[in-house]
C-alpha cells in the first residue's frame, strides 16, 4: 500500500466515515478507517498512511490525544482535525500539537479539496525540513516570505527579518505565506503583537497567500484587522501606493 496516496480517517460516526470514503476513493486514495482513536492508531503503526483526518471529538480517546500519539511515531504525517463550526479554540490547541489544517463538520467538497492538497504539498515537499522564513526587499516593500510550518522555534529569526525590512526603509511589509504555510497557536500570538506593533508605527503591513481556514482564525484574533488579506504581492504594493497618497 502506497503510504502517500493512502489515508486513515478516525471519527466515532459511521455517516461520516462513509461520505469520507466515497470522496476519497473517487479521488483515487486508498481509504482506511476507525471507528475510535485506538483503532486509529493501531491501523497507522500497521500501515503508515500519509495523510489522516481525525475528528477531534469522540469518546474514550479524543482526536487530541490521538493528534499527539501519531506525531510521536511518525512525525511526518499529515494529520488534518475535523471540528464543529465555531470551535476555534480546539483549531488552535491542535495546531499547537503540529496539527497540518482543519476542517469543519457538515464537510464539504471543496474544503476537504483544499485540505487534500495542502497535505499532499506537504508530504512531497522535500524543504519543508528546512528554515521556512527570509526576507527580501522588492520594489521598496519588505516581504519576508513563511515556507512551512511557522512555530514558536521561529520566534527570534521572524522578529529579526521583520526588523531588518523595517530598517531598510521599506515602505510598507508584506507577509507571504505560501501553498506549503502553516501556523501553529504560539506562532499565531506571535504575528498578533509583531504586526500590531509594525502598524503601529504608522508601516502598512500586508498578508499573501494565506489560505482560507487560516483567514478564519486570523479574522478570529484580530490580525487581518492590522494586516489586511490580499491575493498578491502585486495587490498589496498597489495598496500601499493609494494609501500613501491619501
Amino acid at each position: 500500500m502506497n503510504a502517500t496516496k493512502t489515508v486513515l480517517v478516525i471519527d466515532d460516526e459511521a455517516a461520516t466515515l462513509t461520505m469520507f470514503r466515497l470522496f476519497l476513493n473517487a479521488y483515487g486514495y486508498s481509504v482506511l478507517t476507525a471507528e475510535n482513536g485506538e483503532t486509529g492508531l493501531q491501523l497507522v503503526r500497521e500501515h503508515h498512511p500519509g495523510i489522516v483526518f481525525t475528528d477531534l471529538k469522540m469518546p474514550g480517546m479524543d482526536g487530541f490525544e490521538v493528534l499527539k500519539q501519531i506525531k510521536k511515531m511518525t512525525p511526518e504525517t499529515e494529520v488534518v482535525v475535523i471540528t464543529g463550526h465555531g470551535d476555534m479554540d480546539h483549531v488552535v490547541r491542535a495546531l499547537n500539537l503540529d496539527a497540518t489544517d482543519f476542517i469543519n463538520k457538515p464537510i464539504g467538497r471543496s474544503a476537504l479539496d483544499a485540505a487534500l492538497k495542502r497535505a499532499e504539498a506537504r508530504l512531497n515537499d522535500d524543504r519543508r525540513d528546512n528554515a521556512p522564513l527570509h526576507v527580501a526587499i522588492s520594489s521598496g516593500v519588505g516581504i519576508v516570505s513563511i515556507h512551512g510550518t511557522l512555530s514558536g522555534l521561529h520566534k527570534n529569526r521572524f522578529t529579526a527579518y521583520l526588523h531588518r525590512a523595517l530598517d531598510s526603509g521599506a515602505k510598507g511589509i508584506v507577509i507571504r505565506f505560501d501553498n506549503f504555510s502553516a501556523v501553529n497557536g504560539t506562532s499565531i500570538a506571535l504575528l498578533t503583537r509583531l504586526l500590531s506593533e509594525t502598524r503601529a508605527t504608522g508601516t502598512p503591513v500586508f498578508i499573501v497567500g494565506l489560505s482560507e481556514n487560516f483567514k478564519t482564525i486570523f479574522d478570529m484574533v484580530g490580525i487581518t484587522r492590522v494586516a489586511p488579506c490580499v491575493d498578491t504581492v502585486e495587490t498589496a504594493i498597489s495598496a500601499m501606493g493609494r494609501n500613501k497618497t491619501m
